[in-house]
């Protein structure tokens, strides 16, 4: 698949929207990628995931990690393609951490998939834990990069699909300017300034 076709099955899945909306960073943006969406079919996740994972193919990955939640359904179908073991790093208390009954080995190969990437914030946290327990993080991987590959993770990233989607702080976006009411996509309502 190209990236015009990736983003074109995000269209048909109603995963790709316009108007005017609170990312999970706090950033406003006119553009918002329902990753849930995108991936509601297992094909869809699996065809993504096979792409992903023949990048990876010789780099001796012996683990898939994924921060929860967003990068779940991704993560599993990676570690799938890659036939390799798949944990999920979580906030516990407001930190990045590993529970579950999951650990690592010392220098165990992990690579850290994501479904989407703004700022890399929630990727970072993920490798900075699994770094922190002694793991190497040899990549970081996300279907979509809306950074137009600028965000820094600390380790090299892959994607499938770059963009360069505009975010805003909340006091210069200039759709709060204009009036215009805010979305944050997975609430039930939708907020006015």
């Amino acid at each position: 698949m190209t990236e015009d076709q990736i983003l074109q099955l995000f269209r048909d899945r109603d995963a790709l929207l316009d108007g005017h909306f609170v990312l999970a960073s706090g950033l406003h943006s006119p553009t918002y990628l329902q990753c849930a969406l995108a991936l509601q079919y297992p094909a869809d996740a699996a065809r993504f995931a096979q792409m992903t994972a023949d990048k990876y193919l010789d780099a001796g990955i012996e683990t898939v990690a994924s921060p929860a939640i967003g990068g779940l359904v991704f993560g599993y179908a990676v570690a799938a393609a890659l036939n390799v073991r798949f944990i999920w790093t979580e906030r516990q208390n407001g930190i990045m951490t590993l529970r579950r009954g999951f650990a690592v080995k010392q220098g165990e190969r992990i690579l850290v998939a994501e479904d989407v990437m703004t700022t890399g914030g929630t990727t970072r946290e993920c490798i900075e834990t699994l770094t922190a327990l002694g793991a190497d993080v040899i990549g970081a991987t996300t279907i979509i990069d809306r950074s137009n590959g600028t965000a820094d993770v600390g380790v090299p990233h892959t994607s499938l699909v770059t963009l360069d989607i505009p975010t805003y702080p909340p006091p210069h976006c200039p759709m709060c300017e204009r009036g215009e009411p805010t979305e944050k996509p997975g609430s039930k309502t939708s907020n006015t300034k």
